[in-house]
């Protein structure tokens, strides 16, 4: 079919994005084609039960019905995602003709524009633009996303404005979400977008330094504090001065720690390990955590003023798998972080691949998904879903054990 001259249209793509009903993988494909070059979130499903599934799993508000499903009759498909889903646009396409038929219900930027003057679901698409690309604000703005951060999500939405209310002030800052979600790039936002940017943002992961070398690594030591301490040496509480200190992974520092993490928060005081002289400083702190600190409170684990102390303002990240929306934007913005310089697309059997997963690894794991993805297509510009590979989820016959050591008394 050859492409017609189509007119600009200033256009909101829905917030959720679009997911495309049709047994016809080439439609599928082209259609994915082209609302993700206009930086719309788009599913596929190849039959009706695979869309009702969709529906489920991801955060669509438009529905693009084939005419033909080869499982589920259109009329009932309908009827059902009226009633499950009431804040989604239906849309059919004509088998025949692929031309969207009817008018949508409700007043959709764009879309309802190119109603007029499109013919075919392909042409719609392609008229349907990003407002960002077109210089008006007749439609609503979407919240822009964080530095270093992708998505569309609601979830993800209250997030971006939390850290945006946020940042400007000292108020410590507890992030919590499941290992992969981005806690470190939530932080990293807090201090860009505070007064402190330009100040240095130091780093210490609770987990990954021995119990005996934390508290050191922590706060310092002076001379002769033990064995080696040849010369004085600050921690990285004051190597942060003036801006911000990361504790990741806060939920595993040792409760022998604790209370003096307590006494620098409450006072901005730090005692070198071995010396008696105590120092000002001026430090912001963000932490993140992947366990439940109330349920470790609970079990007296960690200490219930520190965790009050540290969660002034929680900000939760979800799962990827609550967000999987956002898969689309995600992967392009992977693809060509990982490729740059070349174009590189998804296919539509791809894309639902990636749809179908749950993630346990979260968005690191779609992170190195696409990269091995990337390295099987051998340069082609198209990822197929013969490229798409996971990795085997690690298996337990029993829970992990907590770690071993004194509780608060």
């Amino acid at each position: 079919m050859a492409t017609l001259p189509l007119p600009k249209i200033s256009s909101h793509v829905p917030f959720g994005g679009v997911l495309v009903a049709s047994a016809d993988s080439g439609l599928r494909d082209q259609l994915v084609s082209r609302f993700t070059h206009r930086q719309c979130p788009v599913v596929t499903a190849n039959g009706g039960a695979d869309a009702l599934g969709k529906l489920e799993s991801s955060e669509c508000d438009v529905l693009l019905l084939d005419g033909y499903l080869p499982d589920l009759d259109c009329d009932e498909l309908i009827r059902i995602v009226e009633q499950q889903y009431p804040g989604v646009e239906v849309l059919r396409i004509d088998p025949k003709t692929r031309s969207l038929v009817g008018t949508p219900k409700r007043w959709m930027y764009g879309w309802s524009d190119a109603f007029g003057t499109c013919g075919s679901v392909i042409e719609v698409a392609d008229a349907v633009q990003n407002p960002a690309d077109t210089g008006q604000n007749s439609a609503p703005q979407a919240v822009e996303a964080l530095p270093g951060m992708v998505g569309a999500n609601e979830r993800m939405k209250k997030i971006y404005r939390a850290v945006r209310l946020v940042a400007p002030r000292l108020t410590t800052v507890l992030i919590t979400g499941p290992t992969g979600s981005g806690k470190e790039l939530v932080a990293r936002a807090v201090h860009e977008l505070s007064s402190r940017a330009d100040k240095p943002f130091v780093v210490i992961n609770c987990a990954a330094i021995p119990e005996a070398l934390l508290e050191a690594e922590l706060f310092g030591y002076a001379r002769g504090a033990f064995t080696g301490a040849v010369q004085p040496r600050a921690g990285r509480i004051q190597s942060a001065q003036g801006g911000t200190l990361f504790l990741d992974e806060i939920g595993e520092l040792p409760i022998g720690l604790q209370a003096k993490l307590l006494r620098f928060l409450e006072r901005g005081e730090v005692q070198r390990l071995g010396s008696a002289e105590v120092f000002q400083v001026d430090v912001r702190v963000v932490a993140a955590t992947n366990a439940e600190l109330a349920q470790r409170v609970a079990n007296r684990e960690f200490r219930e003023d520190l965790y009050y102390r540290l969660s002034v303002f929680p900000i939760e990240l979800p799962a990827l798998r609550e967000r999987k929306g956002d898969i689309p934007f995600l992967a392009r913005h992977f693809v060509a972080q990982l490729a740059p310089g070349r174009t590189v697309e998804v296919s539509g059997a791809a894309e639902t691949q990636l749809m179908a997963h749950d993630w346990p690894g979260n968005v690191r794991e779609l992170m190195h998904v696409l990269e091995r993805a990337l390295i099987l297509s051998e340069d082609a510009p198209i990822i197929e879903i013969e490229h798409i590979q996971f990795s085997p989820v690690p298996h337990r016959d029993e829970p992990t054990l907590p770690r071993k050591g004194p509780v608060c008394a």
